[in-house]
């Protein structure tokens, strides 16, 4: 699934791609706006994102789908 996350004070988002589950990553944004932790996410490739709590303007979780292969009509 794709996470797309708004930085306050960048010009930029971080986005990264997540195996994780859309409730277990909403649930991990909820606790670092609550506690003004860090929002710890891990992508596909094993990488690890580490957002401040505080900084975070926004967060679009994507739906969980698989690429399409082919032409559409």
């Amino acid at each position: 699934m794709e996470i797309k996350i708004g930085v306050q004070d960048t010009v930029r988002e971080v986005a990264l791609d997540s195996n994780d589950t859309s409730e277990d990553v909403i649930g991990a944004v909820e606790a670092a706006l609550a506690s003004g932790g860090v929002l710890k996410l891990v992508d596909e490739r094993g990488r690890t994102v580490l957002v401040p709590g505080t900084k975070i303007a926004y967060v679009e979780v994507g739906a969980t789908t698989k690429g399409r292969v082919g032409f559409g009509s």
